[in-house]
């Protein structure tokens, strides 16, 4: 059986539908004559695997029952990936509409002490909606650089143990969210295992870090750096923290702002480490912590979409469910639990194969996308400010959304030609090249660009695989195909000069 056949296969089964309910017609959503503009819910988990979902992998060993009824109920994009394989670019790169290379960011990932990443006064989805009136809330893990005041008035730098042993909590910090189009912002500076750890609001801290953390051991609950901590600040409360102020937010909006729309981002800081799901999710799933964690991601989506329901909001809003690059899960843990995290595509977060940045999107709206529906063509994070754009009816200067491609023809018909993106950029986190266009998928160095393989004595200058009929990425065709690799050099190239793929 083909991979395509494979994949159909799966999500058909777990979906509960017939073949019959995938053969596409002219479905047309945009009702061109409606002055109502919808709901825009945008949930980015944090490292969740393509395979960890079981609408996209029946052998899944952790039950996704919100997830996989969002799927029945909406759309699945089979082929969906994020502009990095790690999560910093991603965000910049969904947030902006452009590639995150083209920035100071060539490679890795920001840290919680490291200034803004996004200039100030580029266009962001959040900038664009509230043009149109949208009330614009971001409840979750930032990642993209903050400017923190500091004691001495020396600005932080990006060094990876920056100590932040010079930061002024006590004043607020400069270019976040609240800067970038955000109404409102809760949420913590990076990663969870990254410091310091501390909760924000708006643009200052919840509460002065005056404890001090130590770094986690191994069997303590997964993995964390030591350093600024605020009291009674717990991993294991920061998921259940984030819901509830989601859900809040949404409350709010109903009370006080139900003349117009909002857009909710939503980014988890899950499943990515530290591994720390609550007790009434421990053994949930048969993947150890990391599949309970998994499983609470999915609760947390559910209660997202009861908020939507409670308050009779779920007809006119688009939902979202998505992941900033592949789960960090090695061939040791696929051993040990017999599951695929990132289903049987090569690699794994930080990686330019396609373990690294093929992650599950799921997008459900009532009345415009046809359940129980799903798409394989090629689609990137990045293109998410020009669907709302498309949404909309706004358009995007010349100088936003340079890497961004609409989505929204697609939502309405899954097989239309009316998608006009030539190729996808993919980048990984030691600043790897890959470019895919069409079936072809060509990758500039050896090994994987990350942590799964380095380089090897006898490797060809570069990969090029077929991905229609070698998804996992096993028979390298450099040598076979030297007028396809000439042709996506110069593509890519063209790319970079001209600043822009749009």
């Amino acid at each position: 059986m083909g991979i395509t056949q494979w994949r159909r296969r799966d999500f058909l089964k777990i979906a509960g539908i017939g073949a019959a309910s995938c053969t596409f017609g002219n479905f047309s959503c945009a009702d061109k004559t409606s002055t109502t503009l919808p709901n825009i819910v945008f949930i980015l988990a944090d490292d969740m695997g393509y395979g960890d979902l079981t609408c996209l992998n029946s052998e899944s060993k952790i039950p996704t029952p919100n997830m996989d009824n969002l799927a029945s109920e909406g759309m699945c994009f089979t082929d969906a990936h994020t502009g990095s394989a790690v999560c910093t670019p991603t965000r910049y790169g969904l947030l902006t509409g452009r590639y995150a290379w083209r920035t100071r960011l060539k490679e890795g990932v920001l840290w919680g002490y490291s200034p803004h990443l996004i200039d100030p006064g580029r266009m962001t989805v959040a900038s664009l909606l509230k043009q149109k009136g949208y009330h614009t809330g971001c409840v979750g893990k930032w990642h993209l650089g903050l400017d923190w005041q500091t004691t001495d008035g020396k600005p932080l730098g990006d060094n990876t143990d920056e100590p932040g042993e010079t930061v002024d909590y006590s004043k607020p910090y400069k270019n976040g969210p609240n800067d970038l189009g955000f109404d409102y912002f809760f949420g913590i500076p990076a990663s969870l295992d990254m410091v310091p750890y501390v909760y924000l609001e708006n643009d200052r801290v919840v509460a002065v870090p005056t404890e001090t953390v130590k770094a986690s051991k191994k069997g303590e609950g997964g993995f964390w750096r030591g350093g600024p901590c605020a009291p009674g600040f717990r991993h294991i409360d920061v998921l259940p923290t984030l819901t509830e102020k989601a859900t809040a937010f949404i409350d709010r909006h109903v009370t006080g702002n139900s003349g117009n729309p909002f857009f909710l981002y939503f980014p988890l800081t899950a499943p990515h480490t530290p591994w720390v799901p609550v007790e009434s999710f421990k053994g949930k799933s048969r993947a150890g912590d990391y599949g309970d964690f998994v499983a609470q991601v999915d609760d947390t989506v559910g209660q997202i979409i009861k908020t939507l329901d409670r308050h009779n909001l779920t007809e006119n809003t688009l939902i979202i469910v998505t992941s900033d690059n592949g789960s960090h899960w090695p061939e040791d843990e696929i051993v040990q639990f017999g599951h695929r995290a990132n289903y049987h595509f090569r690699g794994m977060k930080s990686d330019v194969w396609d373990g690294g940045h093929r992650v599950p999107f799921l997008a459900k709206w009532p009345g415009k996308i046809r359940p129980g529906t799903s798409c394989d063509t090629t689609i990137c994070l990045t293109d998410l400010l020009a669907t709302a754009a498309d949404i909309t009816g706004l358009g995007i200067p010349d100088n936003a959304g340079e890497d961004s491609f609409s989505f929204l023809p697609l939502l309405t018909n899954p097989k239309t030609a009316n998608f006009d993106r030539a190729a996808v950029v993919h980048h990984s986190i030691e600043g790897m090249f890959a470019i895919r266009k069409d079936n072809w998928k060509l990758i500039l160095g050896q090994g994987s660009g990350g942590w799964s393989r380095k380089p090897q004595p006898g490797d060809l200058p570069g990969q090029l695989y077929d991905m229609h009929t070698d998804v996992e990425e096993q028979h390298n065709l450099y040598n076979d195909k030297p007028e396809i690799v000439a042709e996506l050099i110069a593509l890519l190239d063209t790319y970079k000069d001209d600043g822009r793929s749009r």
